[in-house]
Formats: structure tokens, C-alpha cells, sequence
């Protein structure tokens, strides 16, 4: 498959070799920023305090929470590759990406809504499944433009820019949740203004691949079923990378699930001081992942190693969850939100890049790397799934103690890629 430049559009050799402008760099980023604001702030609270609100006091919280992030993170699996597919066969006079841009977002926005004025956990997983759907279309062709728009050896800086706007819209959307808790329409739907205006520019200042009509290949179901895998004996390389994503960014995934239930229960935090009580841990962890995220990007591009830092930094994320495990009281818990935060900034930023140039096919680099984000989304929904028994059997310190395991075997996977240091 092959594209043609036109005015305005570059092909895929000419946008990977060229380095990324400054403005380009930036827009990304924000619309990185924006799509987090609209797609964590529920992950981390908005959604269970909407939770709360419809099932009311007791134990069934979790079980709807888990149920709903698991339905949901499902089919954000789905999403990635298949949005990824349609992305690289699309021809439209606006390009390659920018129409799945505007779909997504709007779709997306779509299900925040039916989630704030939902009356029932039945409306509530409805809308967290289109949400999580359009969100993974935009999700996966930002992903893709580090491959189409970003040389190698910018691609460190790059995907360590748009970690930081990922954990940056995490601490505003926390924030906003908190403004905006007494109205639940605007819980879920504030946050997304923010995505609404990033996405415009980044699509103003886009200089999108053009696939000509005559190039695309014929559609196929069989094509189309192998939007969802690869073969890991063919391409062993991304395949350590896809599992080293996917044990990482289940530690990731647990705090995220979880961290309202935990800082609610754990600690006694009560419905109305948790959105501001998360903003307190978003603003101690957040500044340790962009710090981590920037110099680590910066550093693996200077020094043409990457798997070492993502080593270190999953053994330092186990170190950060078995501190959560334990922790008796809010300082403690401070505490491990640093040392999670060190962790994560590196993880975000170096293992991204190192995933990038080990693709299978830069020419489809959309739907591969929409089988790499499966490795994102999968542990959101693995551990809403089994996170409940876990707590029941040993609450939360059982919770994090397992994940600190399999965040140190994610640094262990890195070290099996052979065609990269």
C-alpha cells in the first residue's frame, strides 16, 4: 500500500523522515491532553461517583464499577485495531486520519452524555461502551501519527510529550470533577470541552497522509479479522513489546480502577471529599510522571537505549505498588503516588518509542499499532475483572501486591527484544 503526496498531505516516507515542527509537536500533544481529560476523569472518579449515586450504599459498588470498566474496556480493545484498519485504508479528500478525529470525538462526547443522565447501571455500562469505543478511534490514530509524522529520532521526545498531555488531563480532569460534582450532566460532559477544542487545531495544522483510491487493497474478512492479531513468532520483537505493555499498564490500570474505592474505603474518604481527595493524589503523581516523562524521553533519544529504562522503571513501579499495598494512612499513600509516578513517566514515554520502531509494517502502522493499544486497553478490562475478588480475599493490600508482580515481569519481557538496545 502506498500513498501520494498532495497539497497539504505528505506520504509516508516524507512525513516519517522530515522532522516533526514545533507546532505540529505541540498540537498533538494537546489533543493528547484532551482526550485524556474526557476519557480518564471517568475512569478515576466521575464514573464511580455516578456509580454511588444509582446503586446508593453498599456493597454492590464494586461489583457495577468492575462490571462497567470491564464491559467497557472491552470494547476499547475492539476499537483500537478495527479503528486503526479503517484509518489505513481511508481515502478521503481530508486524509487519512483526520476524519477518524472528528468521528471519534464526537462519539465519544455522545456516550459522556448518556452516562450523566443515566438512571440505572444498565444506562450507565450503555454509555461507558460508546464512550470507550469513539475515544479508542482517536486514541489510535494519535498513536499512529508518531509513526506517520515522527522520525526515530525524535520519537522519544514525541511520545514523551504526549505522556505528559495524557497525565496532565488527568490532573485537570480531577480538578474539574470536583467543580462540577453537584451536576451530573456536566461531571461527565465538562471535562470533554477541552477535547473539543484540541482536536479542531490539531486538524488545522495536520499535514495528513493521502491514500490514493487505486491503492487500496481489496476488503476481505479475513483481512478484516487480522485487524486484531499479529503473529508474535513472525514479528517476536512486538510481541515482547505488545506483552511488556499489557504487564505494565496493568499496575497502571489497577490504581486507576481502583483508586476511588481504595482511597474511599482504605482511608474512610467520604462521597463528597473524594473527587478533591484523587485531586491530591493526581497533584503529588502527576508532577513526578511529566518530570520523568520528559527527561527520560529526551535522555533515551541522546543515548539510543531503551530497554533498559523500561526495566527500571517496572521494577520501580512494583516497588510503588507494594507501597500502596501497605500504606496505613493518606502519607503513605503519598508516598507510593511518587514513587508510581517516577515509574509510570518513564514506562509512558521510552516503551512507546521502543514499541514504534519495532512495527511490523510502518505502511499499516495504524492498525498495528491499534494491536498495541489492545495492550492498553486489556488491563482495564482484566483488573475491574478480577480486582473484586481480590479485595474480597484479601483486600486491598492482596490488590496491589499482585500487580506489583506483574509489573516487574513486564520489565522482564522487554529485555527479550533482540533487534533493538
Amino acid at each position: 500500500m502506498t500513498t501520494t503526496p498532495s497539497p497539504g498531505h505528505l506520504d509516508a516516507a516524507e512525513s516519517a523522515s522530515r522532522p516533526v515542527s514545533r507546532r505540529l509537536m505541540a498540537a498533538i500533544a494537546f489533543a493528547q491532553f484532551g482526550l485524556f481529560v474526557a476519557l480518564l476523569t471517568p475512569v478515576i472518579v466521575s464514573l464511580t461517583l455516578r456509580v454511588n449515586a444509582v446503586v446508593g450504599d453498599g456493597e454492590g459498588r464494586a461489583g457495577a464499577l468492575g462490571l462497567i470498566l470491564g464491559v467497557g474496556a472491552f470494547f476499547a480493545l475492539a476499537a483500537n485495531p478495527f479503528f486503526g484498519h479503517l484509518s489505513d485504508r481511508t481515502t478521503s479528500r481530508m486524509g487519512m486520519r483526520r476524519p477518524w478525529l472528528a468521528v471519534g470525538t464526537v462519539g465519544g462526547v455522545a456516550g459522556l452524555a448518556i452516562i450523566g443522565v443515566a438512571e440505572s447501571v444498565p444506562m450507565l455500562l450503555v454509555g461507558w461502551c460508546v464512550t470507550q469505543t469513539f475515544f479508542n478511534c482517536v486514541l489510535a490514530v494519535l498513536v499512529a501519527l508518531l509513526s506517520d509524522q515522527v522520525p526515530l529520532l525524535q520519537r522519544g521526545r514525541v511520545s514523551g510529550l504526549m505522556g505528559v498531555g495524557q497525565i496532565v488531563g488527568v490532573t485537570v480532569g480531577a480538578a474539574l470533577a470536583d467543580v462540577f460534582t453537584g451536576d451530573p450532566l456536566l461531571l461527565m460532559v465538562g471535562p470533554a470541552v477541552v477535547l473539543l477544542v484540541a482536536v479542531p487545531i490539531l486538524m488545522s495544522v495536520l499535514p495528513d497522509r493521502r491514500l490514493d483510491p487505486a491503492d487500496r487493497p481489496p476488503f476481505s474478512v479475513r483481512t478484516a479479522a487480522a485487524t486484531f492479531v499479529f503473529n508474535p513468532r513472525r514479528n517476536p520483537d512486538f510481541g515482547w513489546a505488545w506483552l511488556s505493555r499489557f504487564l505494565g499498564f496493568y499496575g497502571v490500570a489497577t490504581i486507576l480502577s481502583f483508586q476511588g474505592l481504595y482511597l474511599g474505603t482504605r482511608l474512610d474518604v467520604p462521597d463528597e471529599d473524594l473527587a478533591g481527595t484523587v485531586f491530591q493524589f493526581q497533584m503529588v503523581q502527576n508532577p513526578c510522571i511529566i518530570a520523568a516523562a520528559l527527561l527520560a524521553g529526551f535522555l533515551s533519544d541522546r543515548v539510543g537505549r531503551r530497554k533498559l529504562w523500561v526495566l527500571g522503571a517496572s521494577l520501580v513501579q512494583a516497588a510503588g505498588l507494594g507501597t500502596l499495598a501497605f500504606a496505613p494512612n493518606l502519607p503513605a499513600v503519598l508516598a507510593g503516588a511518587v514513587i508510581t509516578g517516577l515509574a509510570m513517566g518513564v514506562f509512558v514515554s521510552v516503551e512507546l518509542a521502543l514499541a514504534v520502531n519495532v512495527l511490523p509494517d510502518p505502511a499499516t502502522a495504524a492498525k498495528d499499532l491499534g494491536v498495541y493499544n489492545i495492550a492498553n486497553a486489556a488491563p482495564q478490562s482484566v483488573a475491574p475483572a478480577v480486582g473484586p475478588a481480590l479485595i474480597a480475599a484479601g483486600g486491598f493490600g492482596l490488590l496491589f501486591l499482585g500487580s506489583s508482580a506483574i509489573a516487574a515481569a513486564g520489565g522482564a519481557a522487554i529485555m527479550k527484544i533482540k533487534g533493538r538496545k
